[in-house]
């Protein structure tokens, strides 16, 4: 598409949410309890991609949990300025992390919106001989532009490699599922309790772009 106006436009951005919730207090509690429950039933819970989803219990906590980040998907669409119909499902799963856990970098194919409502987080680490410069329970995420970082320069914002954000109750966070990300490890004893989703729609015709 052509666009012969006069300006500094905004060229390929890439919208990220990140959003505290309110009043998220009891229901973040009550979802962490029926985590740990979840996961004495599946040892493998954090990995096991196939169990149930976690969006389809009908519990409380995770009715408002589904309000919450359908509403943050109809503020996204808005803010790129999608203003046609829509529709989709979430897919959830939860995680629990414990000292030394991670997960390497990454991107959710398959999927339009990709996200994460972070219930814990851990908020001290143990005593270890790190380099300076670790970051953990951060996650990190990477210009989807390859080797863009070569024309960095500093205060530059559209040529910044990596944005990295250290969560803590109550954060949910949203992006488009391409962007590659990164969990850094646990370094505490503390464990870290988080449900992760995908946004997936629910395809129709008038989806596709003009050409």
């Amino acid at each position: 598409m052509t666009d012969a106006s006069d300006g500094i436009l905004d060229l390929w951005p890439t919208k990220l949410v990140r959003r505290h919730l309110p009043d998220f207090e009891e229901p973040t509690q009550a979802m962490v309890k029926l985590i740990r429950d979840m996961e004495r039933v599946n040892k493998n819970l954090t990995t096991d991609y196939l169990a149930p989803d976690f969006f389809n219990k009908d519990e409380p906590s995770i009715n408002w949990l589904r309000e919450q980040v359908n509403a943050t998907v109809v503020d996204y669409l808005r803010a790129i300025g999608i203003d046609y119909d829509v529709r989709w499902s979430i897919q959830g799963w939860s995680n629990i992390n414990r000292l030394g856990d991670y997960h390497d970098a990454h991107n959710h194919p398959g999927s339009y919106l990709s996200g994460t409502y972070y219930l814990k987080v851990p908020t001290v680490k143990e005593p270890m001989r790190n380099r300076p410069d670790v970051r953990p329970s951060n996650i990190t995420f990477y210009d989807p532009r390859p080797g863009i970082n070569m024309n960095s320069i500093k205060g530059d914002p559209y040529v910044d490699p990596e944005f990295t954000v250290m969560p803590e109750p109550g954060l949910l966070m949203m992006w488009p599922a391409f962007l590659n990300h990164f969990i850094h490890p646990n370094l505490s004893k503390e464990t870290r309790v988080t449900v992760s989703f995908n946004i997936v729609l629910k395809w129709q015709d008038h989806y596709l772009p003009t050409q």
